[in-house]
């Protein structure tokens, strides 16, 4: 399988951890708290060492120790009894900061996994539609959830177990120091290579780590397409062939998850040799020195304990290295996805109300970024407001691209569109969009019931508004012959749905907005001729009083228009009424003879 991911969003260049620190900067009081349970947590984790040692030290010593003299008891059991209660408010204090702080970073963990598939959220939402064009659905959806986890996976207890050993390192080297530097040094000759051991393992798991989460945007997008096409699917007997697609990239992913795990797992055996050494240094020396007096028996039980307590907890480190290299992997795919910079930002006017719906282009040209020609050419006219006006043509004339365009979905390379007199671009998004109803070709329901549906564009419509809506797109008699009417759920996409059934939601969801201008793209091309009556029934009267502009195929449609404008390879050929262009002999009228049955097939229609 090659390297090269499905989906191509581009990674962040900044430093991850260093960006994730800025990122969290809203909960830095809350870290700098978790950050001190965690350094005092290890503080009192490694006390019991030091009163193993104090006890010993009793028992060997009797009124000579050191917990005598300090608190000027002799008797051992009473030393003892000191001991105890000191172990136990050790003990106590030691379970409390560590529930403060395992506590404290998992409710971060989650703050910042909210914070983060959230900002990256709303980064998508305010992406423009050439964006989406270059990446796919189920490589954005790996970065906003399995990136996510990923980096809350190491959030929840990976910094604390960093902190720690860290913490344990200082406190056990200086608790050495104290008792006798060369032993430090002796102790403390392994932890440079398994720092020197951690880089190298760092540097070679980066690369692979970025390879499963590449592998994992791939499986994500082949698993979106199998379960959005599974209707395409069935009705080609493919089911074998997508379960071998989805195999292959599984497979692929295992073969680099495997990669990545062989490494990261011998790490922590090398680690246990660097421990060996430290230990054995320590028991021989310091054991020597023991027997030869120059060495209090109650610290040499100190320093053994110590011993283990410095570089045992490093055997761990591999563990947390291999969260921590997923965790920066997953943060560059985050990372990357919130830097994006949208190229369509907003203006900052509102349309002045009420809004009128003059709608006019004037020299207006755009091509997309990967083609080198226009695919709209100097394309100007204007719709009065009130009237009704259509763009017919053949397929790929630039019919639909005009409407992303008055939507702002795509900014004009050349020319400039306005409503009112006022240009779009120097219009909010919100004051743009709220003036239109947009009715698409591709017709989209989102999961939830009718109601949501029809007032998904204006969420405090009343019922009598929607009914009202449903009526004169002609659906509400299908509609309460549902289960639930307006409370019945639609399913994905509305696949609960025909077609027709669909496209009339859609209308009285952009009647239920009651917008000044209406926008339909092919409203009727995928219905029957029943069901293109009734929608072409319910635009005549929406229309009646707002502008109204009809991207259509099927010129049936859009005779009764009060001006249609013709397209071919994205100019504006011919414009006029219906009679106007069929008297004029045109490509209008070679397309109307071929609709209508009066003429063999053109390569135009």
């Amino acid at each position: 399988m090659p390297d090269a991911p499905a989906s191509t969003i581009p990674l962040s260049t900044r430093p991850p951890l260093r960006t994730l620190w800025q990122y969290a900067q809203r909960h830095r009081g809350r870290t700098i708290f978790a950050i001190v349970m965690s350094v005092v947590n290890k503080a009192f984790d490694i006390a019991p060492e030091l009163l193993i040692g104090a006890a010993v030290d009793v028992v060997v010593n009797a009124d000579r120790s050191f917990v005598g003299r300090l608190f000027g008891v002799e008797d051992r059991f009473d030393q003892l009894t000191i001991l105890v209660v000191i172990t136990v408010a050790v003990w106590l204090a030691e379970s409390v900061t560590e529930y403060l702080a395992v506590l404290t970073w998992r409710y971060l963990a989650q703050a910042i996994q909210h914070d983060a598939r959230m900002d990256a959220y709303r980064q998508v939402q305010d992406l423009e539609v050439a964006y989406f064009e270059d990446q796919t659905s189920g490589g954005l959806m790996t970065v906003l959830n399995e990136d996510v986890n990923q980096l809350e996976r190491f959030l929840d207890m990976g910094p604390h177990k960093i902190i720690i050993t860290a913490a344990n390192v200082v406190l056990v080297g200086l608790a050495f120091f104290i008792i006798s530097p060369l032993l430090m040094v002796l102790a403390f000759l392994p932890i440079p290579v398994i720092i020197a051991g951690s880089l190298i393992y760092q540097q070679r798991l980066e690369p692979r780590y970025a390879k499963v989460r590449r592998a994992a945007g791939a499986i994500g997008d082949t698993l979106t397409n199998g379960i959005g096409g599974i209707a395409t699917i069935k009705a080609f007997s493919a089911e074998s062939r997508e379960v071998a697609r989805v195999e292959a990239e599984s497979d692929h992913y295992q073969q680099v998850n495997r990669d990545a795990i062989r490494l990261s797992t011998a790490f922590r055996p090398l680690i246990r040799t660097a421990v060996l050494a430290g230990f054995t240094m320590t028991l021989l020396v310091g054991g020597r020195a023991a027997l030869r007096g120059e060495l209090a028996i109650g610290l040499f039980s100190v320093l053994v304990y110590m011993t283990q307590r410095l570089l045992w907890p490093l055997t761990d480190l591999g563990e947390t290295l291999d969260l921590y290299q997923r965790a920066m992997a997953s943060c560059r795919r985050i990372f990357g996805l919130m830097e994006a910079e949208p190229t369509i930002l907003p203006g900052t006017q509102e349309l002045p109300s009420p809004v009128r719906g003059a709608v006019r282009f004037d020299g207006v040209s755009f091509r997309y970024a990967s083609s080198p020609d226009d695919v709209v050419r100097d394309v100007s006219f204007e719709v009065p407001a009130g009237e009704t006006h259509a763009v017919v043509g053949a397929t790929g004339s630039g019919k639909s691209t005009l409407v992303k365009l008055l939507l702002r979905l795509y900014e004009p390379t050349d020319g400039r569109i306005s409503i009112d007199g006022h240009p779009i671009d120097e219009l909010t998004f919100a004051s743009l969009r709220h003036s239109m109803g947009f009715v698409a070709q591709d017709v989209f329901l989102f999961q939830g019931t009718v109601r949501e549906n029809l007032t998904y564009g204006r969420p405090d419509a009343t019922d009598d508004e929607v009914r009202r809506a449903a009526e004169l797109a002609e659906a509400h008699e299908f509609i309460e012959a549902m289960s639930y009417g307006y409370e019945t759920v639609v399913g994905e996409r509305g696949q609960k749905l025909s077609g027709g059934q669909r496209q009339r939601l859609t209308l009285a969801r952009a009647i239920v907005r009651d917008p000044a201008i209406l926008v339909l793209d092919e409203a009727t091309s995928a219905v029957d001729n029943e069901t293109e009556a009734a929608i072409q029934r319910s635009i005549d009267h929406v229309a009646s009083h707002r502008t109204t502009i009809v991207i259509a195929h099927r010129l049936s449609t859009v005779r009764h228009a009060d001006r249609i404008h013709v397209m071919e390879r994205g100019r504006i050929v011919e414009s006029g009424t219906h009679d106007e262009l069929v008297g004029h002999g045109g490509l209008y009228a070679a397309l109307w003879r071929v609709q209508t049955g009066e003429a063999g097939p053109l390569n135009a229609a």
